[in-house]
């Protein structure tokens, strides 16, 4: 109390303190050899500081009046919440009045409200020491020792306060836990059994006995108390769960399915424990048992929707797997029925959906989700880079703009919306967005890279073909195995007819990679051809054939075939490109009726 009583010192008191000091330290600068008179000096000062201090003088009425107001005061800014203020007044109060308990107490509470927790507790401990009759002091005291993590002073002041304060039985449960706090088991226990002396047999007393059998790992105390639950609650069903529960852990699995079944006739809907059920079945290897169990838990609107999108999230771990999509799926349905106002049901379907490969439901589930709730970036972010999987362009702008409304600031964003314009064949759209987004990129160069190939594609299809150029040779240079770049600048190179062995050498290390890729293998037949090597491109082309009935590649191969002097075969394939449908070249129709190559 000392410290505190030098805080609420006002100037005199403080130059009190430093003179101390500064005569404390003068000693023990002293040498050890002292005269007569500096150890009756010595002496003195002890028997001073040992001397029992003078009771604080009694009040005048006027001082009295003063320190009630104060404390009033001081009592409004506390209700309040205006802690300076309210502290303002209190210690002014104090001063005035340092042996009230009421004052200590109050001073104590704001500064427990205000984050000082060590004042809190001095205050609160001379609070009880003025009136240790008063149950709220010694609550007020326990809170700012446990706030300090001090769980043993804490103990010692719930015991005092239920050994000196009558009528504290009460609090033997508080006492009780903060002896389960610090893993003081035994004494746990026996401030129970104190408590049932006072109340009787109580369900909170057997509960909490339970909780201390189970740290003990003594399983058969631990039900017998769950049994004594459920007997004397026999329409409670959270007894009934627990027990069942218990049974499930310790692998007592016949014991949990009848127990989960008693729950069940009490309460038939009961979504917890068809989930007991279920996970008892999973462990007994009956799959079908269990899944039948777990989906009429999910159908149920009782079924805590966190608690759905738990079980869900352990299932997208194990996404995509054949065995368990349809179950996932069927989960994700279910959720989405029983809680059809709650946006996470919708996001976490969609991402069942997703990983199972149901990308259109996928995305039309997001989509919705986003209807309840459209402050969720990563929402939007999976739906556009699904317009874009899909390749529906239209979808894809009307998104990413509506999302860009939303976060205008998002790279990604303006990737997408850039590669919207694109598949819209709308370049200087794309351009314009690929460049603005490319900039709020600065710092990630792999993103950069992203934007950079596309940038490369939209500055080709504006025929800037330097522009074009510089941004394939910026995302190579981030990523040398872009391989959607690599195709594509060597593939419009050849059209170009420029750097040909530039062109092979890129696109010979796409199709090496992906020896089947159709599109790749076409680019690297055409480059060939361009580089008149067309026994070559006749080869990769008939692989790319056994794969694709893409016009474009037909068309190609029936150039080939001419230019190796098999001319009837090759306007046989220009007449099956023409039939293969959208893609083939301007000059394709003009090709077959004189029958004749045109480049």
């Amino acid at each position: 109390m000392s410290l505190l009583v030098l805080g609420l010192c006002g100037p005199v008191g403080w130059a009190q303190s430093r003179r101390a000091s500064a005569d404390s330290a003068a000693v023990i600068r002293k040498p050890t050899k002292l005269s007569r008179q500096e150890k009756r000096e010595l002496a003195r000062r002890a028997a001073a500081s040992n001397a029992p201090r003078p009771a604080a003088p009694t009040l005048s009425a006027k001082d009295k009046e003063i320190s009630e107001a104060l404390f009033v005061d001081g009592v409004k800014y506390v209700t309040l919440e205006d802690y300076p203020k309210a502290l303002d007044r209190l210690l002014k109060a104090y001063a005035l009045s340092p042996s009230n308990a009421a004052v200590n107490y109050k001073i104590a509470e704001a500064n427990l409200l205000s984050g000082n927790l060590r004042d809190a507790a001095n205050y609160a401990q001379a609070a009880v020491q003025l009136d240790p009759k008063n149950a709220y002091y010694y609550l007020l005291l326990a809170q700012a020792q446990a706030s300090q993590k001090q769980y043993d002073a804490a103990t010692a002041t719930y015991a005092s306060l239920v050994r000196d304060v009558p009528g504290s039985g009460n609090y033997l449960f508080q006492l009780a836990d903060l002896y389960l706090a610090q893993n003081k088991l035994p004494e746990a226990l026996a401030t129970l059994e104190k408590a049932q002396q006072q109340f009787g047999t109580l369900d909170e007393i057997s509960f909490k006995r339970q909780q201390i059998y189970l740290r003990q790992n003594n399983l058969p105390l631990a039900l017998k108390e769950g049994e004594s639950l459920i007997a004397n609650n026999p329409t409670e069903t959270r007894y009934v769960l627990a027990q069942a529960e218990m049974y499930a852990s310790n692998n007592r699995l016949p014991d949990a399915i009848r127990v989960a079944e008693q729950a069940l006739r009490i309460d038939p809907d009961n979504p917890q424990a068809r989930l007991i059920l279920a996970e008892v079945y999973r462990q007994q290897n009956q799959p079908e048992a269990s899944q039948k169990q777990l989906k009429l838990a999910f159908e149920n609107p009782a079924l805590d929707i966190d608690q759905q999108v738990r079980i869900l999230v352990g299932y997208l771990k194990q996404l995509p797997n054949d065995k368990l999509n349809p179950l996932a799926l069927d989960l994700a349905a279910a959720t989405v029925r029983s809680h059809p106002k709650e946006a996470k049901a919708y996001s976490v379907a969609g991402d069942v959906q997703t990983l199972t490969g149901k990308k259109r439901e996928a995305r039309n589930t997001y989509l919705k989700a986003l209807r309840l709730d459209n402050s969720k970036y990563q929402l939007w972010q999976q739906v556009v880079l699904l317009d874009a999987e899909l390749n529906q362009a239209d979808s894809l702008l009307v998104h990413s703009d509506r999302a860009l409304e939303l976060f205008p600031n998002q790279a990604q964003l303006w990737f997408f919306n850039g590669v919207g314009h694109s598949l819209k064949q709308q370049p200087k759209q794309a351009v314009s967005a690929l460049e603005h987004g490319r900039k709020l990129a600065a710092g990630n160069a792999e993103l950069q890279a992203q934007f950079d190939a596309q940038l490369g594609d939209a500055y080709h299809e504006l025929k800037d073909n330097a522009k074009s150029d510089a941004a394939y040779e910026s995302a190579l240079a981030t990523e040398p195995n872009n391989y959607g770049a690599l195709n594509n600048y060597s593939y419009y190179l050849s059209l170009r007819g420029e750097k040909l062995e530039k062109a092979k050498e890129m696109s010979g290390r796409t199709v090496k990679q992906f020896p089947d890729n159709d599109t790749y293998l076409d680019t690297y037949a055409w480059i060939l051809y361009k580089l008149k090597d067309y026994a070559g491109a006749r080869t990769s082309l008939e692989h790319a054939l056994k794969t694709t009935k893409d016009a474009a590649v037909i068309e190609h191969y029936g150039d080939v075939l001419w230019q190796l002097g098999q001319h009837p075969q090759a306007v046989a394939e220009w007449q099956r490109a023409r039939k293969a449908g959208p893609g083939a070249s301007p000059l394709l129709d003009r090709k077959i009726k004189e029958q004749k190559l045109y480049e």
